[in-house]
């Protein structure tokens, strides 16, 4: 990724040598020699970094600082100055600025200061890209065979460079697993870029994925790296790839076989190193008969598919993920910990969940946040997650173990999936376990043995 940064200063010859040293590391240069000029260059430009000198005519660097915070705080700034002291230090950082810098500058110093900043930013961005992310960092826990093998599966793929194509339904973590396997990866300190494939326009894909140059059409008022130029030596990120469309699955296809691409306006090819991991909800098989998806972009993408089952299929992960889920809405909402009944729990464990996990997150934080007692009951739950709409006792008569007419098997049945709870809600300690059941340690560990 090229790193765009704007140098504002009022000195010619500050502005020239800066700019060609800067040029000649591989940054993208831009300048401006007062405050309002520099403004407008970020309105228009959005730069990664401004190096800002301090002394300037009419509006200072200070002045400056704050009004580039307002229109955008994600800019990283690094005041440059001939006299710098403690009190300038001080209110430039609480301004926001990264760095100060002082005059006879530094080309090293100025180097290592951008450096820090953008390493800085980046880590940033990811950041809050794991706290705003919709999809639950939950998905894959359980212990679950599915579950177990889903796990496994992404531990063999993540550490190679191959190319990816994971599989499953709306809500079942495929994202989470697309970013494991990238922090798992020899790639990982280089940047994994999200496509929402379903998002992005036909018109707009070769701009938004290529880029373009600056005038290569109106409106084109600077440069702009597109998504492959930005995932270049990282790991590009296709969302839901069964969404787009033929033309632009033909334009992903060639860019991916010959590993180039080309700015909007431009006549240079690039070349790009990205690892590929794809994602669809979709059955591409089937897309590729009815003539909505190319065999050769599937069979380009699948080289390693990873298939993520849906909730229903691994059910006996529910316990685990309402625990998780309960600690994580405690500790979000600074509240106490909530636990959940085991008829309540009996009772989702019954349902179809065709919103997956993004589903049962959606609800137990509605619990955790609504409830207002520690334990969260059958009477607590949604009509729509009750089987028929039951009450509690009508419920309680549905429960795995009432099932059976044989006595021993239902007290077996229900020991087993109280002992199960039990451990989950323990962090599957067992002398907490057993301390939290009012049991001796070892009678519990024969128990569970006995139960398998």
């Amino acid at each position: 990724m090229i790193a765009s940064v704007l140098i504002v200063d009022d000195e010619q010859s500050i502005v020239q040598s800066l700019s060609g040293l800067l040029s000649d590391e591989g940054f993208e240069v831009s300048t401006a020699v007062n405050g309002y000029d520099a403004l407008k260059a970020i309105e228009s430009q959005s730069p990664d970094l401004v190096l800002l000198d301090i002394w300037m005519p009419g509006m200072d660097g200070i002045e400056t600082l704050t009004e580039i915070k307002k229109i955008n705080p994600q800019i990283q700034v690094i005041i440059i100055t001939g006299h710098g002291t403690i009190e300038t230090a001080v209110k430039a950082t609480k301004l926001g600025a990264f760095d100060l810098v002082e005059k006879p500058l530094s080309i090293d110093k100025i180097i290592l200061s951008i450096n820090n900043a953008l390493n800085y930013q980046r880590l940033e961005e990811e950041n809050k890209y794991l706290r705003t992310k919709t999809l639950e960092k939950h998905s894959i826990d359980g212990e679950s065979e599915r579950t177990k093998a889903l796990r496994k599966n992404i531990e063999v793929a993540a550490p190679t460079d191959t190319w990816i194509l994971i599989r499953g339904e709306n809500g079942t973590g495929k994202e989470l697993v697309a970013r494991t396997i990238h922090q798992l990866s020899p790639r990982v300190e280089q940047p994994l870029i999200d496509v929402s494939c379903a998002a992005i326009r036909d018109e707009l894909l070769e701009n938004e994925m290529f880029g373009h140059e600056k005038g290569s059409f109106p409106g084109a008022t600077a440069k702009k790296i597109g998504k492959f130029e930005l995932a270049n030596n990282g790991t590009i990120f296709l969302d839901e790839i069964g969404d787009m469309s033929l033309s632009s699955q033909a334009k992903i296809l060639r860019v991916l076989q010959e590993q180039q691409i080309q700015r909007v306006g431009g006549s240079r090819l690039i070349g790009i190193d990205v690892r590929v991991i794809a994602t669809t909800n979709k059955n591409l098989e089937k897309e590729i008969d009815m003539g909505t998806f190319r065999e050769d972009l599937y069979y380009r993408l699948n080289v390693i598919p990873i298939d993520v089952p849906p909730l229903r299929e691994r059910i006996e992960d529910l316990p685990f993920l309402v625990e998780a889920l309960l600690e994580e809405f405690a500790v979000q909402n600074r509240s106490k910990r909530k636990t959940m009944s085991l008829a309540a729990m009996s009772m989702l464990s019954n349902y179809a969940w065709p919103g997956n996990v993004r589903e049962l997150r959606n609800l137990v934080e509605r619990l955790a946040i609504m409830v207002d007692k520690d334990l969260i009951d059958v009477e607590d739950i949604p009509d729509s997650y009750r089987p028929g709409g039951l009450t509690y006792p009508a419920y309680a008569a549905t429960a795995p173990f009432m099932k059976l007419d044989n006595f021993k098997e239902a007290k077996k049945a229900f020991e087993k999936e109280f002992i199960k709870i039990k451990l989950v809600q323990n962090e599957n300690n067992i002398t907490k376990t057993a301390k939290a059941m009012k049991v001796g340690r070892s009678y519990l560990h024969k128990k569970i043995k006995s139960l398998k």
